[in-house]
């Protein structure tokens, strides 16, 4: 799959020749759209590498509240090696949901930005991803998780000297998937950097992280139990699974649980995993996994086109939208340098060279940095049982017990805080992604927490 990622690159004489920088670009209209955008927008690139020329591409999205004192929050994609372009998430926009009559795809303004509240920094990492690319093909190699971490605190420091009116701003980091297994080792860079006096000098306060991949065993040794409290395996399937399994529905060491366990992934197939009550779909398929070393052989996405209730299907459309000349103009993408737009390279050579991250979080959060990590209870793919398994091996004391915490008369889900300012939360009703299925409870509970407020 390195191979086929590699040939995928195009590195025409035109590169050689780009300038080594480039000036960030207002952004004000984008093609789909019509009228003036509603928000302050600012593209560009950030040289991380001078040697392999390697760049990040990125989406500044300004407050639309009090941009002066609103905090600055860093957002990162899952995958590795996923875009988030400025649609998903945290975004300003979105994809009008049509059947796709071969015109450019609609967007519309999405009321439920985060922009509403905070200033955001979309990134296209690491190098491969999104419109971020490399002059040398060097610098597509020996990408992992220590080097994405370096590249993205080389462009904090590089961004913020580049806009010094925001460096007084609290500073968050923040990501979702396998973007929150980078989150924290990302924020305990620049928490070392602050601690050494390097310049500039970052604001940070905390992060937050959605549906957190971590690469320990928590992630995925709740699946069974998870599976069984919603219906999806039955009772003497789960009672045999513990009998026999003895707690390790990982890596099973007799035949009797390795029966089990097969079972219940038999069983697991029957739905999407990265939304339980959602719409199955081919494409949904690769939208919900992680690239681990034992899955990284992956096929690569069906090239059919989703049918519009698959959650996937706007991922469909943002492919068909970045790959037109007429949006990367807008953006202000470099010409030549990548080939076909995808909004998740799957295909990108990558190193898991962290093995957990759990140690990143304990670490950060007994320094006295802030930290929200919240799941969608309809997630399979990192069961909320597993997330919360791993913050209570903490053995903090709890500040403010297990209750619901509300929006609009309604539950938005479930909290709990712990010392150390740990808090972690509920979304009901979301999925993997689940700002994306729960966008208006999701913006309420990061403005409180980013408010310093109680969920």
């Amino acid at each position: 799959m390195a191979a086929s990622f590699f040939l995928s690159l195009v590195v025409p004489l035109v590169l050689l020749l780009l300038p080594l920088s480039r000036s960030a670009s207002v952004v004000t209209h984008l093609p789909g759209f019509h009228g003036r955008l509603p928000f302050h927008l600012e593209t560009g690139y950030v040289n991380v590498d001078e040697e392999t020329g390697t760049e990040l591409f990125y989406y500044f999205v300004e407050s639309e509240r009090s941009p002066d004192t609103d905090p600055v929050v860093l957002w990162l994609t899952g995958g590795p090696g996923c875009s988030s372009l400025i649609f998903y998430e945290v975004g300003p926009m979105k994809f009008v949901l049509a059947p796709y009559n071969g015109s450019l795809p609609e967007m519309a303004y999405n009321p439920y930005s985060w922009s509403k509240m905070a200033s955001i920094i979309l990134l296209d990492s690491p190098v491969g991803t999104g419109f971020s690319y490399a002059r040398d093909l060097e610098g597509y190699r020996d990408v992992g998780d220590f080097s994405f971490s370096m590249h993205v605190v080389t462009f904090l420091n590089k961004w913020f000297i580049n806009h010094p009116h925001y460096q007084s701003n609290p500073f968050f980091v923040g990501g979702s998937s396998y973007a929150g297994m980078m989150t924290p080792i990302i924020a305990q860079h620049i928490s070392q950097e602050i601690e050494h006096g390097k310049q500039p000098r970052i604001n940070l306060k905390g992060y937050l992280v959605g549906n957190p991949f971590t690469g320990s065993d928590y992630d995925r040794n709740f699946r069974a139990q998870y599976a069984h409290g919603v219906g999806i395996i039955s009772d003497q399937l789960y009672e045999a699974a513990v009998g026999n399994c003895k707690g390790n529905y990982i890596r099973p060491q007799n035949k009797l649980c390795d029966m089990a366990l097969n079972t219940i992934e038999d069983l697991i197939s029957e739905i999407d995993e990265g939304y339980i009550v959602g719409v199955k779909c081919v494409w949904d398929l690769l939208r919900h996994r992680f690239m681990l070393e034992e899955n990284a052989q992956l096929s690569k996405l069906s090239p059919e086109q989703p049918t519009i209730n698959c959650f996937a299907y706007r991922y469909y459309l943002s492919n068909i939208w970045a790959n037109e000349n007429s949006t990367r103009d807008a953006l202000g993408v470099k010409h030549g340098t990548i080939g076909e737009f995808k909004r998740c390279r799957k295909s990108m050579p990558y190193s898991f060279d962290v093995s957990s991250s759990i140690e990143y979080h304990f670490n950060l959060t007994s320094r006295g940095y802030r930290a929200l990590v919240f799941s969608g209870d309809h997630d399979l793919v990192m069961p909320f049982l597993g997330t919360h398994a791993w913050i209570r091996s903490f053995n903090l004391s709890i500040v403010d017990g297990w209750r619901a915490w509300h929006l609009g008369g309604q539950a938005g889900g479930f909290t709990i805080t712990y010392a150390n300012h740990l808090t972690f939360a509920t979304l009901k009703g979301g999925g993997h992604s689940a700002i994306e299925y729960r966008p208006r409870e999701s913006l309420d509970m990061a403005q409180r927490w980013l408010g310093n407020k109680p969920l």
